[in-house]
């Protein structure tokens, strides 16, 4: 079953890093959003043939929970890195349940 919700929040993700190299000509952020976008999309593609293979994408949006979330309380801006966090806090819940119901 293909995981549509992986899929989406990795395409986010890099969406994310894209807009800000556009938008502010950050080059750390086309980079970081690529590099964390591509994997969750190999997240994304684990996850879809074996939904019990979800550690890449539970320590990927782990890692943006952390890195965003300390951002976000930094800055208090919640475009872009609130956002993130959110997304980020709400994937690590989903991989978290999946983990301690097996």
């Amino acid at each position: 079953m293909t995981d549509f919700i992986s899929i989406g929040y990795a395409l986010a993700v890099a969406a994310g890093g894209i807009s800000g190299y556009v938008r502010a000509g950050s080059t750390m952020s086309l980079g970081a959003g690529l590099v964390f976008g591509g994997l969750m999309g190999v997240g994304a593609y684990q996850t879809s043939v074996n939904p019990n293979n979800y550690m890449l994408s539970l320590a990927t949006s782990g890692v943006l929970t952390a890195v965003m979330g300390s951002r976000f309380i930094n800055s208090g801006k919640f475009m872009p890195a609130g956002l993130v966090a959110g997304l980020s806090l709400l994937m690590v819940a989903r991989f978290g349940y999946r983990a301690i119901s097996n």
